[in-house]
């Protein structure tokens, strides 16, 4: 799960031996002569749903543990067993149904994420809310490993930017979105109301994918000129080499493990202290639990801030929008920690440092395409995927283990450690970059 990469990268026939006539010819021929606006915001509108069941949790801890009978932490490793299923599932589920018809796939996955909603709202034990997420977790891997391959095989080569943005653009919103909005849902009606609502919500997203999203071809009939990605067994066109600048390192593979481990260790820490942001806030600003779903929403207002905020500027310049974002990470939740019991100040420290999360994870998945060779983009665009769940489901693991074991106050500070590790680790490993390309 990965948010929408920005710009509008360039393209270029997937084989070296096709001319350019024959290959834009065997583009135009394969996709639809306007552009499916329909169909990619309905897939939008399930990978708004799909993110937003998996972090629902993080929202509803209180409430969860209570009626469940298990530790708050508890309910956060419900988010860590949906990630790692994913990790551990997606490539070889992907590459099992590659002979299957890719739109029947979508339909059916977003279809068993509505089941496995409805599962986690009438699970009356918590063991039976744990395998409704593993279930959940095994379709949620491979809607993301097919997704974005398939909205790139929709459109012309010059529209390929564009596709994914539109098609992934619901799954960045639902992490700044979706869990006030589940929460809100949670606290008005109940926990199980909320999946239950979630539930039918994908339930309609896979109507609206059915009737709205143009069929493509599986890998097996895929037309020898193009190539299957490696994130999702549906042939795409390539893009060519990004162009290296003088805001960026020049593209290579050790930049695209630079970029997977540094995105994985921040969402590790930030994953370890967002999970149980709940009961963190309740207590250190002194809001009312009815109030809780407000203070979301505004992080989630704040996180659509700085999404805009790069593909208005910041994503132009990652090399430096990255290590400023970082530093404001640090800075905010630092101040969170030293306004506690002043609701004013902590809530406006909340709010900056949602406008900066609101913009990392685009900027790193940015930065990473723009580093990648061309031969290993799509590979490297799977890896990202993995190195981003395995950051979500390793944050909450450790914020739980970190919970039970020094409590909620240690939470914030491992944060900050962790983010100032990664704003030493973007520095140094830029510079390691640009070094090793001037010899």
């Amino acid at each position: 799960m990965t948010p929408a990469p920005q710009g509008r990268p360039s393209t270029t026939s997937a084989t070296a031996s096709s001319s350019p006539t024959t290959a834009s010819s065997a583009g135009r021929a394969s996709t639809p002569a306007r552009f499916p606006l329909a169909g990619l915001l309905a897939l939008a509108v399930a990978t708004f749903l799909s993110i937003s069941g998996e972090m629902l949790p993080t929202g509803l801890l209180p409430e969860m543990s209570g009626e469940l009978g298990v530790s708050e932490s508890s309910i956060g490793l419900l988010v860590s067993v949906f990630a790692f299923t994913v990790v551990l599932t997606s490539t070889g589920l992907t590459h099992l149904t590659r002979r299957l018809p890719r739109h029947l796939v979508v339909v059916g996955l977003i279809t068993v994420l509505a089941v496995s909603a409805a599962l986690t709202a009438i699970a009356p034990t918590y063991e039976l809310v744990v395998a409704s997420r593993v279930l959940g977790g095994l379709a949620h891997g491979m809607f993301w490993a097919i997704g974005g391959a398939y909205a790139a095989h929709l459109v012309p080569r010059e529209q390929v930017g564009r596709a994914l943005a539109v098609a992934m653009s619901g799954g960045t919103l639902a992490f700044v979105l979706g869990v006030p909005l589940g929460t809100a849902l949670g606290q008005a009606l109940g926990w199980r109301a909320a999946f239950g609502i979630l539930a039918g919500a994908m339930a309609l997203g896979a109507v609206l994918v059915w009737r709205l999203l143009p069929p493509v071809p599986s890998t097996h009939d895929a037309p020898p000129a193009a190539t299957a990605t490696a994130t999702g067994s549906v042939p795409t066109l390539t893009g060519s080499t990004p162009v290296a600048s003088r805001h960026l390192p020049p593209p290579s593979v050790l930049g695209i493990v630079f970029s997977c481990v540094i995105t994985a260790v921040f969402m590790i820490g930030h994953y370890s202290f967002f999970t149980y942001i709940a009961p963190y806030l309740l207590r250190s600003t002194g809001i009312a639990e009815s109030s809780l779903s407000v203070a979301l929403f505004a992080f989630g207002i704040a996180g659509g801030v700085g999404l805009l905020m790069v593909g208005w500027f910041l994503g132009k310049r990652p090399r430096v929008s990255i290590p400023v974002g970082v530093g404001v990470v640090v800075v905010s939740v630092l101040a969170l920690v030293l306004f506690e019991g002043r609701p004013g100040p902590s809530l406006v420290a909340f709010v900056v440092w949602g406008v900066t999360f609101g913009a990392l994870p685009p900027l790193f998945q940015t930065k990473m395409l723009q580093v990648s060779p061309e031969r290993h983009r799509d590979i490297a665009s799977a890896f990202y995927t993995t190195a981003f769940n395995t950051g979500i489901g390793g944050g909450a693991l450790i914020g739980a283990l970190v919970l039970d074991g020094s409590g909620l106050d240690t939470l914030p500070l491992l944060y900050v450690v962790v983010a100032a590790v990664v704003l030493v680790a973007v520095v140094v490993t830029d510079r390691v970059l640009v070094a090793r390309a001037r010899r």
